[in-house]
C-alpha cells in the first residue's frame, strides 16, 4: 500500500466515508503511477472500506495499468460495449450513505450515471485532502521536477538560436517544441508563448506571424512535462539595443523577482512573497501595470493550489514548489516577465530554474 493511498485512506474514515472514488486522471497518476488519457472511457481508482484498492480501466488499457499501477490490489475491466458504472455497482455493497467523489472533475452527466448505479445517501467531496497532499512534494517528485526544468531550459537556449530579426513568432514555437519532443520531455506542459514587441505587454497573447524586429523585447514562456511533472519558465530578451524605458522595466522586474525570493520561507503567508514583489514595482511607478498574481503552485498540473497573490494567507511549508513570476506590461511598448521555480526549503529557498536573468541581447 503506498503512502498516498494510505492518507487518503485515514481522510476516508476520518469522515466516516464507506468508498472514494477518483476520477481524474491526474489524480489516479498520484496515487498510483499509473498515467492514461482514457478520453472518454471511463477510468477511476475506486477505495472501499475493509477492500483493497481496485483500478478500473478500459480493457485495451489493461496490461498498461497492470504494469504501472502500484499499492493496488485488484483491477476491473470494461469494454467500449459495458456500462463501466455497472461494473462499478458490483465491486460495492448495496446501501451506501457516505460516498466521496472529485466534485470538480464529474460532469453533471457522469454523476447523474453514477448516482442511478451507486445511489449513495450522500456525496462528500475530496478534492481538498488531495489538493493538501500534493502541496509538499516528495524527494522523488522534487527530482522529477528538477529534469523537467533541466530539459526546458536546454529547449530554450537551442531556440534561442534561431532568433533572429524576420523570423516569426511561430516559427520559434516550433522550434521549441519541436526541441521539446527531440530532448525527451513528453511535451508542452502548456502552450508556448513567443512574443514580440508590443505583443509582449499581453501577458497571454497569441503568437502568431509577427516578425521579431531588432530593437525590441522578445518573451518567451513555456515549460515541459517530463516524468509526468512539469515545469515553467519565462525569459524576456532584448533583441539588439532596446531604449532606457524598456531597459528600466526590466530592471524593475528583475528586483521584484529577486525580493520575492528573498522573502521566501517557511512560516510566512503567500501573500507576504505577492507584496514583496508587487512593492518594488509600484516604487517604480508600474503598480498598475503588474495585472496578475506572483505566482501559482507547479506539480502534476502546470497550476496547482495555491495560488500566490495578495488574498492568499496560507503559510509556506518545506517542500511546497512554486512560480515566481512579476511582470510590467506596457501597451503599445512590451512587458516584461522573468519566472523562475522555487522550492522552500526548511530554512529557506531553492531556485530550481537557472537559466540568467540579466537582459541578455540575442538576435
Amino acid at each position: 500500500m503506498n503512502d498516498r493511498i494510505a492518507k487518503l485512506q485515514a481522510y476516508m474514515e476520518s469522515l466516516e466515508l464507506e468508498a472514494v472514488l477518483i476520477t481524474l486522471p491526474k489524480h489516479v497518476f498520484y496515487l498510483t503511477g499509473y498515467a492514461s488519457d482514457p478520453h472518454e472511457r471511463f477510468l477511476g481508482l475506486l477505495l472501499a472500506r475493509g477492500e483493497e484498492p481496485t483500478l478500473v480501466v478500459p480493457a485495451l488499457d489493461e496490461e498498461a495499468a497492470r504494469g504501472a499501477a502500484k499499492g493496488i490490489g485488484a483491477f476491473a475491466t470494461h469494454t467500449d460495449t459495458d456500462d463501466p458504472y455497472a461494473v462499478l455497482k458490483g465491486l460495492l455493497p448495496g446501501g451506501i450513505r457516505r460516498f466521496g467523489l472529485e466534485k470538480t472533475h464529474l460532469t453533471v452527466n457522469r454523476f447523474e450515471q453514477l448516482n442511478e448505479a451507486i445511489g449513495a445517501s450522500e456525496y462528500v467531496d475530496v478534492d481538498e485532502p488531495l489538493r493538501e497532499m500534493r502541496v509538499v512534494k516528495s524527494e522523488d517528485e522534487i527530482v522529477r521536477l528538477k529534469r523537467a526544468v533541466s530539459l526546458v531550459e536546454e529547449v530554450l537556449r537551442r531556440g534561442l538560436e534561431k532568433v533572429t530579426p524576420g523570423v516569426t513568432e511561430i516559427e520559434i514555437v516550433a522550434e521549441l517544441e519541436y526541441q521539446m519532443k527531440k530532448l525527451g520531455s513528453e511535451g508542452p506542459s502548456f502552450s508556448t508563448l513567443v512574443l514580440a514587441g508590443e505583443k509582449s505587454a499581453m501577458p497571454h497573447g497569441t503568437p502568431g506571424l509577427r516578425k521579431i524586429q531588432s530593437g525590441e523585447l522578445l518573451l518567451i514562456d513555456m515549460g515541459v512535462f517530463a516524468d509526468g511533472y512539469a515545469s515553467d519558465i519565462t525569459r524576456t530578451f532584448a533583441v539588439g539595443d532596446v531604449d532606457d524605458e524598456l531597459k528600466r522595466i526590466y530592471d524593475t522586474v528583475l528586483q521584484a523577482n529577486l525580493r520575492a525570493i528573498e522573502a521566501t520561507r517557511p512560516g510566512v503567508t503567500y501573500a507576504s512573497i505577492d507584496k514583496a514583489a508587487r512593492d518594488v514595482i509600484e516604487a517604480a511607478g508600474y503598480g498598475p501595470q503588474f495585472v496578475h498574481r506572483l505566482g501559482h503552485g507547479l506539480g502534476i498540473d502546470i497550476h496547482e493550489f495555491p495560488s500566490i497573490h495578495a488574498g492568499t494567507a496560507d503559510l509556506l511549508v518545506a517542500g511546497a514548489v512554486f512560480t515566481v513570476e512579476p511582470g510590467i506590461y506596457v501597451t503599445g511598448l512590451g512587458g516584461v516577465r522573468i519566472e523562475d521555480d522555487v522550492r522552500v526549503t526548511d530554512s529557506g529557498v531553492e531556485v530550481l530554474t537557472s537559466f540568467p536573468k540579466e537582459l541578455t541581447v540575442i538576435g
